[in-house]
């Protein structure tokens, strides 16, 4: 089976080919052949994912899926949220979204957070919606050298590393996106689609 994951974030790509084992073919946005941007107008994590699915499947005709995630900060009343991929402006990296988080939180004791992931999955003509949160809460300062986005800062409950001090495979099994696409493929295997 090939499948399209509407993102350019090649980080995104390996984590999920890393956790399909080779059971699904993935096809990126440049095996299709778009190197555009795809919009994210709206205010949940449920909306962009769909958006960004239906804008590839709709142009392509083809079974698509794409995702979107926030950071869940208690402290920062859900911040930064479903903007996480841009919270400290449309030009900023990973470092920048990061720092800002951590000077907003400064030498504030609850550090309690989430981060959810939302696949939206358009196949065969219907849409399909599948999530994946892990609690855990935000570090003082960056650990870590591997993963992507906020994971030098990001420690899931009830493990003493980041996850950007874990291995893929160990941050798969446990990780917000991780257990959103346990979902996908058990409804790929599972179901008559």
């Amino acid at each position: 089976m090939k499948l399209v994951f509407a993102t350019n974030n090649k980080n995104k790509i390996k984590e999920i080919e890393s956790a399909l084992n080779g059971k699904i073919k993935i096809l990126s946005l440049k095996d299709i052949g778009f190197s555009g941007d795809i919009p994210e107008d709206f205010e949940t994590l449920e909306e962009n994912a769909f958006q960004k699915a239906d804008y590839i499947a709709s142009r392509f005709n083809l079974n698509c899926f794409a995702d979107d995630t926030g950071l869940e900060i208690e402290a920062l009343n859900g911040r930064p949220g479903v903007y996480s991929a841009r919270y400290a402006g449309s030009t900023a990296n990973a470092d920048d979204n990061m720092n800002k988080v951590l000077e907003e939180l400064g030498s504030e004791t609850n550090r309690r957070a989430k981060f959810r992931t939302v696949i939206s999955l358009l196949f065969n003509g219907k849409q399909y919606s599948f999530e994946g949160a892990v609690e855990g809460e935000i570090l003082y300062e960056k650990t870590g050298s591997d993963g992507f986005g906020y994971d030098p800062i990001f420690r899931p409950a009830g493990h003493d590393d980041s996850f950007a001090e874990m291995t893929l495979a160990q941050k798969n099994l446990i990780s917000h996106r991780g257990l959103a696409v346990q979902k996908l493929i058990w409804f790929l295997e599972n179901s008559e689609v």
